[in-house]
């Protein structure tokens, strides 16, 4: 399963994970920078705020039982 980590530039702090967002979407053309960074502001509220965020694409492997 493919998730985003997402990071924002907290002033005190430096980089700071923020949020973790699982892809859902089957149409792989619809996959942009700007997508998955403007899903993160609208998901994170507050935490979204911050100008200088990017995100982590992150493979994982779900495991059942």
């Amino acid at each position: 399963m493919l998730v985003y980590e997402l990071y924002a530039l907290k002033k005190k702090k430096g980089y700071e994970l923020i949020g973790v967002l699982p892809e859902r979407r089957k149409n792989p053309t619809r996959i942009t920078k700007e997508s998955v960074i403007g899903w993160g502001r609208i998901l994170l509220g507050d935490d979204g705020d911050s100008e200088d965020m990017f995100f982590k694409p992150v493979e994982i492997e779900m495991s059942y039982g």
